[in-house]
């Protein structure tokens, strides 16, 4: 589907809600923003408004209380796309329960991350992501190393207390390297 372009897309923006209260037509055929309405709406940039019928509740209880709702609304969306709790290919009760219950353990460990280190969990996965371990071969010995943390994942896991993964997980010696073998030419 191709997206209306020039006089077509001013007209689809003009006949939207939006466009029929910020904008308008000059005798011309142009189409000016009316900036009285977006001044008289900006007064609401900003604000939101929660209604209850618990007239008990401050409004900052309220306001708290709205947010984390929508915590709990984030967490749950994160649950069912983020970490995969759909489709589950379990049959058995007690290993959908299980998986469920690993799900929610992965959300809270990532909710207690970014309490105590102070930063949303993709920020911190994206900097932990680079520590990596390679593989390479020197000398006839094979080596798998973990590359050294930056300054970022460093302050991080030094924030939840964590020890930095071992340098060195394995040293193994390697396949000897066999001497290439010559083709055979036609003569």
């Amino acid at each position: 589907m191709r997206r209306p372009r020039g006089r077509a897309r001013a007209t689809d923006l003009e006949r939207s809600e939006l466009g029929r209260q910020y904008l308008r037509r000059l005798a011309d055929g142009r189409l000016k923003v009316n900036l009285g309405a977006v001044k008289s709406a900006s007064r609401y940039d900003g604000k939101w408004v929660v209604t209850t019928n618990d007239d008990t509740l401050s409004a900052e209880d309220l306001a708290l209380g709205y947010k984390q709702l929508l915590r709990v609304e984030e967490a749950w969306r994160s649950l069912k796309s983020g970490l995969g709790l759909r489709p589950v290919y379990h049959w058995r009760p007690w290993r959908i329960e299980a998986h469920a219950g690993l799900c929610v353990l992965a959300l809270l460990l990532e909710r207690v991350v970014e309490l105590r280190v102070g930063q949303t969990w993709r920020t911190v996965r994206h900097c932990l992501q680079r520590v990596k371990v390679v593989t390479y071969e020197r000398e006839g010995v094979e080596v798998r190393q973990t590359t050294e943390p930056d300054e970022e994942a460093a302050n991080i896991l030094k924030t939840l207390k964590l020890a930095a993964p071992p340098w060195y997980h394995a040293i193994t010696p390697g396949k000897q390297a066999s001497a290439p073998k010559e083709r055979a030419s036609k003569t």
